[in-house]
C-alpha cells in the first residue's frame, strides 16, 4: 500500500519506465510519509486506438472521484 498506476502510450523503453516508476514512488513517499519500499507502480501501455475508450471517458467524467488532475487536451 499504496499502489501507483501510469497508463500511457507505447513506446517508451524498460529504462525509461523504470526512472519514472522511481520517481513516482519517491515523491510519494515523501508526501505522504511513508517508506518507498511501501509503494508499488505499475506501467501500462495502451495502444492510441484503446486510449478514448480505456483512459480518456474516465478521466474526463465529472463524476468520477479517482480523478484529481483531469486532461486539458
Amino acid at each position: 500500500m499504496p499502489h501507483i498506476t501510469v497508463q500511457m502510450y507505447p513506446g517508451r523503453s524498460d529504462e525509461i519506465k523504470a526512472r519514472l516508476a522511481k520517481v513516482l514512488a519517491e515523491a510519494a513517499s515523501k508526501e505522504l510519509g511513508r517508506e518507498i519500499e511501501h509503494f508499488s507502480v505499475s506501467i501500462q501501455d495502451v495502444a492510441q486506438e484503446d486510449w478514448n475508450d480505456k483512459v480518456y471517458k474516465s478521466a474526463t467524467d465529472p463524476n468520477n472521484k479517482e480523478v484529481f488532475i483531469r486532461p486539458g487536451y
